[in-house]
């Protein structure tokens, strides 16, 4: 198995601090983690590290076959194109309907062929379940069906990787069940590596898989 995350020895900074100190990760291809950790340990630092949101100042790091070391600015958007990320708060464009939120992306990772767009656009409206509300304003859905569509958006391009940022945060558990089972069959039949912060325990609980803390600044892995 390829490794789709391989970081050693980095260091995170937030603003010029020191956030994370020492990190070694490796995630495969396929494989389901968890992310864990107090409210401002870092988690969403550490994410935003992996699709070069903060650069890489310290250490070691690959992602989907990108040196985050030597990244320029150029190769970013190629990065991007191979990470798939899911927001808490969906992220959706309210003044288009759920279909134009996929053209829309797309569009702006270079896709030209309008027929390929939309087919893509609906197999991954398909994929997650929503295809019906494929011509739908995101304000009308509930809000299971707006992470359907965010998930959705996020494999348009086929992504390597998945990074889910407290996902089923504002959900309730009958939905957030549904998108974990989503979430799960997605890394299984796609091969899809998926990273998810997360403090729901209960869903921890239930879906068991392996689970990264991050605690006192550094990476550590629970059982």
């Amino acid at each position: 198995m390829a490794a789709v995350i391989s970081l050693s020895n980095a260091k995170v900074y937030q603003q010029g601090q020191l956030v994370l100190n020492n990190v070694f990760l490796t995630l495969e291809q396929g494989e389901f983690a968890y992310l864990v950790g107090k409210t401002g340990s870092g988690k969403s630092s550490l994410l935003k590290v992996l699709y070069a949101e903060i650069p890489m100042a310290e250490g070691e790091g690959n992602v989907a076959d990108f040196n985050l070391r030597k990244l320029s600015k150029k190769q970013i958007p190629f990065l991007r194109r191979k990470i798939g990320i899911v927001f808490q708060d969906f992220q959706l464009l309210m003044d288009r309907t759920v279909i134009q939120n996929m053209y829309f992306v797309l569009g702006a990772t270079g896709w030209k062929d309008k027929k390929k767009i939309h087919n893509r656009s609906l197999s991954v409206l398909q994929l997650v379940g929503v295809e019906q509300k494929a011509n739908n304003f995101p304000h009308t859905l509930s809000g299971g069906e707006q992470q359907r569509v965010s998930i959705a958006r996020a494999l348009l391009n086929k992504p390597q990787l998945i990074l889910a940022d407290e996902p089923t945060g504002n959900l309730d558990i009958e939905t957030s069940e549904e998108i974990m089972d989503l979430l799960l069959a997605l890394a299984k039949e796609e091969n899809t590596a998926i990273l998810m912060a997360s403090h729901d325990k209960s869903i921890i609980q239930k879906f068991q898989r392996r689970i990264i803390t991050i605690a006192d600044g550094e990476l550590k892995e629970s059982e």
